[in-house]
């Protein structure tokens, strides 16, 4: 018994091999497969009958329908087979989701010879295989087909493997081929669904004072400047304005600031008390609020951290910290 998974496992190896991982994909003599479908083995055997009954019966017109149909069998064979070889394919790396999300997969097909129709594409998952996308390829042209494949557990996750397939022109055959993508996806943890409000203790980092913006509700002094239209009258010096108007200077105004807002912290320990994913599903759900409301948020998880800042960059970072974290 101990033989099987060895076999099994060389058996992969060499599998693989033949197949490595990339992201454009050329379907050649080499990597096309071809077998008769459930109809094409009902073909076959409606032949076999016509053609045992045409021997007993010795009859002519039997032997030439036996034949012409065979011929047909045979060309519809070799038409199925060419409608899939020598079609060039590419993707674009799929962009990050969150758990329980789907996400699309954009295939491009490149086409260098006649048309080609009936184009199938589906993805191996472990439940099974997804529902194909189906396009067809112009002369000399190109397409594109978008699958749509969910995406199930958090993490930077490979791409399924795919397969490429056709039965044009009668349905009689399956010409097949396979296809791994070498790009993978971000899954990002999903967000909860409830948003709890910021951790209370979140604050700028420690022994950093601080920063300040002008403002012109602002309390704290910080200097004077000349008057400009807009201004409130209250912030005018009267005092030293008047000296100013007899110099025929303009006005004095006072210049005010306010404190800005301190950075936000999004620290592991403020969602102590829930399951590992539960956490992160909470951070995960402060990264996206606090980006919208446009408060710089900085993210701490596992003894490291990620500096406060804003922008989509940042939150792809934060997400992807989030996504990978090994509990």
């Amino acid at each position: 018994m101990a033989v099987l998974p060895a076999i099994r496992s060389r058996w992969q190896a060499w599998w693989q091999a033949r197949q490595p991982p990339a992201d454009t994909h050329q379907t050649t003599q080499r990597n096309v497969y071809i077998v008769p479908t459930v109809a094409g083995l009902a073909f076959c055997g409606t032949l076999g009958v016509l053609l045992l009954a045409s021997i007993n019966e010795q009859l002519s017109l039997g032997y030439a329908l036996t034949f012409a149909l065979t011929g047909a069998g045979l060309a519809s064979m070799h038409t199925t087979h060419a409608n899939l070889r020598g079609l060039q394919m590419d993707l674009k790396a799929p962009d990050g989701v969150h758990a329980g999300d789907e996400f699309t997969l954009e295939l491009r097909l490149h086409n260098t010879g006649s048309a080609r129709f009936g184009i199938a594409v589906s993805a191996q998952l472990d439940g099974g295989p997804t529902e194909p996308a189906w396009v067809d390829v112009p002369a000399l042209g190109h397409a594109v087909l978008k699958l749509r494949l969910p995406a199930l557990k958090r993490g930077l996750r490979e791409l399924p493997r795919l397969v490429v397939t056709t039965r044009f022109p009668l349905g009689f055959f399956r010409a097949w081929s396979y296809w791994r993508p070498a790009s993978r996806v971000w899954v990002y943890p999903r967000a909860e669904e409830v948003l709890a409000p910021f951790p209370a203790q979140a604050e700028a980092g420690a022994g950093e004072a601080a920063s300040t913006r002008q403002s012109a509700s602002g309390t704290d002094f910080s200097g004077v400047r000349s008057y400009r239209r807009g201004d409130s009258m209250k912030q005018i010096l009267w005092r030293k304005s008047a000296l100013a108007l007899d110099q025929g200077l303009p006005l004095w105004v006072r210049e005010t600031e306010a404190p800005l807002a301190k950075d936000l912290w999004l620290d592991w320990r403020d969602t102590q008390g829930r399951d590992v994913e539960a956490r992160l599903s909470r951070l995960t759900a402060w990264v996206l609020a606090a980006e919208r409301s446009g408060q710089p948020y900085g993210l701490r998880l596992a003894g490291r951290e990620l500096a406060p800042s804003l922008g989509a960059a940042h939150r792809q970072a934060c997400l992807e910290f989030l996504a990978g974290y090994v509990g």
